[in-house]
């Protein structure tokens, strides 16, 4: 290159250069290769040194460097002047006063080729690198650096064999760099091609790396050819590999783009035609919104909230997914009834005969009802009750729930709880999140359009309690407390919402997993089972006719007597309700209908010597009392999930040392009502009429029947005792006599629960006395007279009053 290109080109190179001293871009001539002579040259102990910051200068390659600090201006004239050799060591930090701690270790000579003033006063000076050197450090700090050097030649000029194919694998990458980097200058893209020594196009090409000043200084302190030509390609595979990926993001977005500009020209002119047609549907949909709105009786904060959110809407395009989630929740706002109530029913005589027709008994709900209706007609706004109808399965708690709905002219709603595990499922989602819904108690009251239906909760006691979806039992507790459901806050709506107008009735079969704060904010209605007599009244008001018009047959095709009934009750039913007598009666009326379809001669009236051959054999049977008196054999009462039992203790001796053994499958409370009543029977012997030794000489056996049945609870406490007692002091047990109730190591007799259901598993197993806690006499007080019919009752405070009431003298 001729030195008038010369020229040219570096002009060139300092129009492009305006910035500070890391602002450089290096050059290289294309046909001079430094001599020996040039790199061998004689340099003194002591250089100028020139700091350089943001950037590492490289043997052989010619780069412009801006200078803005006095020290280095001074440097670079006074060596340019003088035809000094110049020592640039690049800085760790950019700082303005560097020590010889702030200085890389290796730095390149260099000649000062030519300077030129700048308008901010600052110089450009153009630089020729020459050969490396080690640097040792700082000797002067004014009027610019000085330092001395071990100078070392760069090993890396010795190339190997097969440097001209490492150099040619060099130049492509490099070329292939540059096509895929913007904006590059032209003369950059020719430099390379020039360079015919694999030396020079080496450290041409480090210099020319997007890395970073440490990186590049590790370059130039690589003393073998190879190691520092392998380095600089993988830096150049990254830097490749960079580009493509960028090259692939902008194509990819210049693509959606495009598309997005299509898309909207083509929903411009669908708008358009639209509009030709005769509307916008979007708008057309906004504008049905608002008609329903003008509807609703809701408050100015809700109105104010639906028209933010419609105009939310009508900034949304219809083919965002963000427009039809917005769009369902507009929806539900408007589907929420927002104060419309039905009309109440103030007739309470049709209320009461209502509530009569659809169940039989159940004095206590349809009383309270009765008080809600009468308080509703005086005072026209109360707050609705909030009722807990417990019960044992198939009594009618939630049939209950619809005729209340019945007599009252309310809406029916029904969820059921049992296994609900999540928060979510009461309080609805955020709507941040997709698939959001809101939750159940507002999407029912959504549907039934009222806002004061009769809501049953249906199996409260079977919600699941903490888990990591919430705690939904705790989220029941804002739904069902008056002072705080008048604003009832779901996720999902985000609007505080009244339902203190809802009439809510949840159904347990018993409160023992109820949360206490549950049961603390509902008013609790027990359900106890059924009498045979009612039941058989049952069946005849309901579920014969029921059956009989689900089969779709006359009632002048069959007939059920009260003694069939009595006989499935006894013989193929085992409940406290009327859920398997439902079934089984229905057995009986398809059997009539196959009857009737076939052809077949039959008599009306189905006989109880049918029901083995329509049922099978009898797949229930209750325990009835003892044919006779037994010594050790009590009769007791106990209560389960499907209604009170008789529970039979037997007790038995042995020889022995005195041990106490039991069986039957007891739990460990039962185990410590053994416990007491033998060791109180120990303490109190002399009383008792026992001798003393045979607690040393006989073991004693404990027995419930069925042991497959597992046993627990304190209410067989006196019933041990008795059976003890009568092995001791070998006195038969009056068979006639149940009992029941917990006792304490002092002999006191404590009330137990439970008591109604017992009641009636002592009336259908024919027993006729019953020995109880005098506590528990009010409840005693408190059951309907027809369940009391045939019993005597005789109450005790303490354990050592039942022999003289029980043991045959």
């Amino acid at each position: 290159m001729s030195d008038r290109k010369k020229k040219n080109v570096i002009d060139s190179l300092l129009k492009a250069v305006g910035a500070e001293d890391a602002d450089i871009i290096p050059i290289i001539t294309s046909g001079h290769q430094f001599s020996d002579a040039e790199l061998d040259m004689d340099i003194p102990e002591e250089v100028p040194v020139l700091p350089l910051r943001g950037n590492v200068f490289f043997p052989t390659i010619i780069m412009p460097v801006t200078a803005g600090r006095d020290k280095s201006i001074a440097l670079i004239k006074d060596a340019y002047r003088n035809k000094k050799v110049i020592g640039i060591v690049s800085q760790k930090t950019d700082i303005d006063e560097p020590q010889t701690e702030d200085l890389y270790k290796v730095g390149t000579f260099a000649r000062v080729v030519e300077t030129y003033t700048m308008p901010d006063d600052s110089v450009m000076v153009i630089l020729q690198g020459l050969d490396r050197f080690k640097f040792q450090g700082l000797t002067a700090t004014e009027p610019y650096w000085k330092g001395t050097y071990a100078k070392h030649d760069d090993p890396a000029r010795k190339t190997p064999k097969d440097a001209d194919i490492l150099a040619s694998t060099l130049k492509d990458m490099y070329m292939k760099l540059l096509k895929l980097t913007p904006n590059i200058p032209p003369n950059l893209v020719l430099a390379p091609k020039n360079i015919k020594n694999p030396y020079y196009l080496l450290n041409y090409v480090a210099s020319q790396l997007n890395i970073t000043v440490e990186e590049k200084q590790k370059l130039l302190e690589i003393n073998d050819f190879s190691k520092r030509m392998n380095k600089v390609l993988s830096y150049l595979d990254k830097e490749i590999h960079e580009q493509e990926v960028k090259i692939q993001i902008q194509q990819k977005v210049s693509t959606d783009i495009d598309k997005q500009q299509r898309e909207y020209f083509l929903n411009q002119q669908l708008k358009t035609i639209q509009e030709e047609l005769g509307g916008n549907p979007a708008e057309q949909t906004i504008q049905e919104l608002k008609e329903k709105a003008k509807k609703k009786h809701w408050n100015d904060s809700v109105k104010e909230i639906f028209e933010k959110e419609i105009k939310k809407l009508s900034n949304i395009h219809t083919s965002s997914p963000d427009y039809s989630i917005e769009l369902n929740y507009i929806n539900f706002i408007l589907d929420l009834p927002w104060n419309n109530v039905s009309e109440d029913n103030y007739n309470i005589d049709k209320a009461r005969k209502v509530l009569d027709e659809d169940h039989y008994g159940l004095e206590k709900v349809k009383e309270r009802i009765i008080e809600y209706l009468s308080v509703l007609k005086v005072k026209k706004n109360t707050t609705s009750p909030i009722l807990c109808l417990v019960g044992p399965p198939g009594v009618g708690k939630t049939s209950l729930g619809k005729s209340i709905a019945k007599a009252m002219n309310r809406e029916y709603i029904r969820i059921a709880l049992g296994g609900v595990n999540d928060e979510s499922e009461i309080r609805g989602h955020r709507r941040t999140y997709i698939g959001a819904m809101p939750g159940r108690i507002l999407k029912s009251l959504s549907k039934v359009k009222y806002s004061n239906p009769v809501f049953v909760l249906d199996e409260i006691d079977k919600i699941m309690g903490m888990s990591v979806n919430g705690d939904p039992a705790a989220a029941m507790l804002e739904v069902l407390d008056p002072e705080q459901n008048t604003a009832f806050h779901d996720n999902y709506l985000d609007i505080d919402y009244d339902l203190s107008q809802v009439m809510f009735v949840a159904t347990a079969n018993s409160l023992a997993n109820v949360h206490p704060a549950l049961i603390d904010r509902m008013e609790i209605i027990d359900i106890s089972g059924y009498i045979e007599e009612e039941k058989i009244e049952i069946a005849k008001r309901h579920l014969i006719p029921n059956n009989i018009k689900a089969n779709g047959i006359k009632k002048s095709q069959i007939s059920i007597s009260d003694k069939v009934v009595s006989n499935l009750i006894n013989n193929y039913t085992r409940e406290s309700g009327v859920r398997r007598l439902d079934k089984v009666i229905a057995k009986l009326v398809r059997h009539r209908v196959v009857e009737i379809a076939e052809e077949k001669d039959y008599k009306k009236a189905i006989q109880e010597k049918d029901l083995q051959s329509i049922l099978g054999l009898p797949t229930s049977y209750h325990d009835l009392l003892l044919d006779k008196d037994y010594v050790g054999v009590v009769t007791g009462l106990a209560w389960t999930e499907v209604g009170g039992e008789i529970l039979f203790v037997e007790a038995s001796t042995c020889k022995g040392k005195g041990a106490i053994n039991l069986t039957g499958n007891l739990g460990n409370v039962m185990k410590e009502s053994a416990t007491l009543a033998y060791e109180y029977i120990k303490s109190n012997a002399d009383v008792l009429g026992i001798d003393e030794n045979i607690f040393e000489t006989k073991d004693l056996n404990i027995h419930c029947p069925e042991g497959a049945t597992p046993k627990d609870g304190p209410s067989a406490g006196v019933t041990m005792f008795t059976a003890m007692l009568s092995v001791f002091t070998n006195k038969k047990v009056n068979h006639n006599f149940a009992m029941t109730g917990e006792i304490t190591l002092r002999g006191n007799v404590l009330p137990v629960g439970g008591i109604k259901e017992k009641i009636l598993a002592a009336k259908r197993a024919k027993i006729t006395d019953i020995i109880l806690s005098r506590k528990n006499q009010k409840d005693i007080e408190d059951i309907n007279q027809i369940y009391l019919e045939g019993l005597t009752f005789h109450y005790v405070d303490l354990i050592s009053e039942i022999p003289d009431i029980v043991l045959v003298k």
